[in-house]
């Protein structure tokens, strides 16, 4: 059984995704052991507390240093042992010696296909923002283990969708989140739960 923690900063649609698709029998072998959040308003602690997932708040504004909160929050997810932690759109910087700790396991969904529109400053809207100003035809999403660098780890499933005449960010959110980012996000942490995904120089390999 794969234990997994979900981290999310607000209304939690990817995590509903995972929920949805745990409860369903899509995603096998999994258990959702936690869920934190950084924001004690975010919707995705309700979302949790409505399928009975244990959820905690832990935020950088309720310690006097970082080094204070990256080691609390450390602890935090030791607590709950897990396997593989998911960040599901979760706007906190991942403290170094969790990557190492975790890993090649911890997995991101990014609203982009990597390399395109990735990287520091690149979350949310901001990243649908940039590829229609860019006039690109295909954006996406991409689900990927975490490593030091910001959207650089080895990437696991990707998915294409269209951009369309009058697309406004809000619909390029919207659409990317339909048609990919809660497609994906689920197939990523059911292929991994029955060990068909390897990371080996640095690439991760997928076995169907």
């Amino acid at each position: 059984m794969l234990n997994i923690v979900v981290m999310v900063s607000g209304g939690g649609t990817n995590l509903q995704a995972v929920i949805d698709a745990v409860e369903s029998g899509e995603i096998t072998n999994t258990r959702i052991v936690g869920v934190i959040s950084n924001n004690k308003n975010a919707y995705a602690l309700e979302r949790a507390r409505k399928h009975g997932i244990k959820s905690r708040c832990i935020s950088p504004r309720d310690f006097a240093s970082r080094e204070e909160f990256n080691e609390n929050f450390i602890s935090a997810v030791d607590e709950w042992e897990p396997d593989l932690i998911v960040l599901a759109g979760f706007l906190v910087v991942i403290p170094p010696a969790m990557t190492k700790r975790y890993q090649n396991r911890i997995i991101n969904i990014h609203p982009s296909l990597i390399p395109a529109f990735c990287g520091t400053g690149f979350y949310g809207l901001k990243v649908h923002e940039a590829a229609l100003e860019r006039g690109v035809k295909v954006v996406g999403a991409t689900v990927h283990f975490v490593d030091e660098g910001t959207d650089t780890g080895p990437i696991i499933l990707q998915k294409a969708v269209e951009v369309e005449d009058g697309d406004t960010p809000e619909i390029l959110q919207k659409r990317v989140m339909e048609q990919a980012e809660w497609q994906i996000l689920p197939r990523a942490v059911d292929l991994i739960a029955n060990g068909k995904v390897e990371v080996r120089g640095g690439k991760a390999f997928v076995s169907r």
